[in-house]
């Protein structure tokens, strides 16, 4: 069964009786925010995070900010252990999907994330079936998981193929090898992201897991034909010339 949802819950008891509830769902555990935070900066395919607001060390709120921050962020759902309008709505605010109310409503809560995994299923737009299901699923682990140290056996085993087989049948249905895919899709989201005001070349190239700015400008260039610093120039130049014909 595919480990797509993290339930985050510092009451062990808590979390045994909700893994027994919904035996039929893929489920990870996390006894802590610091844990959960572990979980999701390595390489992952969680959908959806279920996570309790009160905990010692980082509690939901703080958890909740931060994974938000994260490139490729899952769904999160927060439990409150009392009726606390005032806990949902900072929630909500802090960009959670959905909260439940302990102690939970099982049918309750089990329609709430179906909707939510439902929802992100469409927007993955991946096909269900065969081996070209699996490719698109290794496609879209490398997506979300672009700014991390993604290899070949991390994808080998989400998909169950050998690494070998995988990057042979990759290729065919890809059109390049598994590595040059992974590194393309990093080079996508930093061009994303250095168009953003809000982060510099530094930014970038830590944010992306590169050890200093001159290792991610030399790969950047390799694919781009332009250093970042180029290619920031040229997309300022086209936006100036956009902006003055349409004055």
């Amino acid at each position: 069964m595919l480990k797509n949802i993290l339930l985050v819950d510092d009451d062990n008891l808590f979390r045994e009786g909700f893994i027994e509830c919904f035996d039929g769902l893929g489920i990870i555990e996390a006894s802590s925010g610091e844990e959960a935070l572990e979980i999701l900066l390595k390489p992952n395919d969680i959908d959806l995070v279920i996570l309790d607001v009160n905990m010692s060390g980082i509690n939901g709120i703080e958890t909740l900010k931060k994974i938000n921050k994260m490139i490729g962020a899952p769904s999160i759902i927060i439990l409150t252990g009392h009726s606390s309008t005032d806990v949902a709505i900072e929630a909500l605010r802090g960009h959670a999907d959905d909260y439940i109310e302990k102690p939970c409503d099982i049918d309750k809560t089990r329609e709430i994330i179906k909707n939510i995994l439902d929802k992100r299923s469409e927007n993955k737009g991946i096909i269900t079936n065969g081996l070209e299901a699996k490719i698109e699923k290794v496609k879209h682990f490398l997506e979300r998981n672009c700014s991390k140290r993604v290899h070949l056996e991390d994808a080998a085993d989400l998909v169950f193929l050998s690494p070998k087989y995988l990057s042979r049948v990759f290729k065919q249905f890809v059109g390049m090898d598994f590595t040059d895919y992974r590194l393309l899709k990093k080079i996508d989201l930093a061009k994303e992201l250095l168009l953003n005001p809000n982060y510099n070349i530094n930014q970038v190239a830590e944010k992306l897991g590169y050890q200093n700015s001159e290792s991610f400008s030399r790969q950047f260039k390799k694919f781009i034909t332009l250093t970042p610093t180029q290619f920031c120039r040229k997309m300022a130049r086209k936006n100036k010339k956009r902006n003055k014909s349409k004055g």
